[in-house]
């Protein structure tokens, strides 16, 4: 039953007032999508020093194979500096050039995404063309491409969204990508949904999911446009509430359950990962809302 899941892209640490914590969209994706049941693989590069080795053997604990995670001998593992003085709007200085920005081409991990089920692939991996080069080479093997968005300034720009959204099967990204994401290409006319329509027909998409922070998250899909209002919630940070927010779709998307109570659901995740500090904190996927009501947390 269980399907192959392959997470690209960068691993790092955030450094937060409070001290380090292992971070990096791809790598959250992954650890979240173990909570639900599933094996992924990560695909990424670490340095050879103190910070990779204690990645690595943070994943293992996760539970995450770190198999197809390269060690470079030339860059330092990637470290994120996140400012969370605004809770819900967490900003982040991203070092580099760093081990992530350099990983290699591999005819074996090629085979692996030719046999996975889904590929997942963000934005900020791109940043460096050896990355970019890679993840170009992998994406025509995939069968079920998903582009989580992660527009990071200065590391983005029009021409390199477009190319990595002309490969996607489906796209999640937040309101505020989806309106820059619609400016540049001129689709920004109408409301949310119209703007999300005009998206998805641009790039052939078969699923736009566009997530509101507090405000819950929209998804569109061959049979239409649903959404949830969210749940509010005391934040301790957002850091990788998106990404537990996208696991949780994937893994009811993947087992087929409809869509709205797919929402509801990694809504609800979400919501509860903002409620605790860090990225990837435990929690029981049997009935997520649970999580909310065992924090106090009142229900939209």
């Amino acid at each position: 039953m269980e399907q192959s899941i392959i997470c690209f892209g960068e691993t790092l640490w955030d450094v937060l007032p409070s001290g380090k914590m292992p971070g990096g969209a791809p790598m959250n994706v992954a650890i979240h999508l173990t909570y639900h049941g599933y094996s992924p693989l990560v695909i990424s590069r670490v340095g050879n020093d103190d910070l990779g080795r204690e990645l690595l053997t943070f994943l293992e604990e996760k539970k995450v194979s770190t198999l197809y995670i390269q060690t470079g001998q030339t860059h330092l593992t990637g470290v994120v500096k996140a400012n969370i003085s605004n809770k819900n709007e967490v900003t982040y200085k991203i070092v580099e050039p760093v081990a992530w920005d350099y990983i290699q081409y591999d005819e074996e991990v090629a085979r692996l995404v030719a046999h996975s089920d889904v590929f997942i692939y963000g934005s900020l991996a791109a940043r460096n063309p050896t990355t970019q080069e890679t993840l170009l080479k992998y994406l025509p093997f995939a069968k079920l491409r998903v582009f989580d968005v992660n527009l990071r300034p200065p590391y983005y720009n029009q021409e390199r969204i477009g190319l990595l959204l002309q490969f996607a099967d489906i796209v999640k990204m937040n309101h505020q990508e989806l309106a820059e994401i619609t400016e540049w290409f001129g689709l920004q006319e109408g409301g949310e949904q119209e703007q999300m329509q005009a998206v998805k027909e641009k790039f052939g998409l078969l699923l736009v999911i566009v997530t509101r922070g507090e405000n819950g998250a929209a998804a569109l899909t061959e049979e239409g446009y649903l959404e949830h209002p969210g749940f509010k919630v005391e934040v301790a940070d957002t850091i990788g509430s998106g990404d537990a927010f996208l696991a949780t779709f994937l893994s009811n998307y993947l087992q087929q359950q409809p869509i709205q109570e797919t929402l509801k659901r990694a809504s609800a995740v979400g919501a509860f990962v903002a409620t605790r500090p860090g990225a990837t904190p435990e929690y029981s996927t049997s009935d997520p809302e649970s999580l909310l009501i065992l924090n106090n947390a009142p229900k939209a």
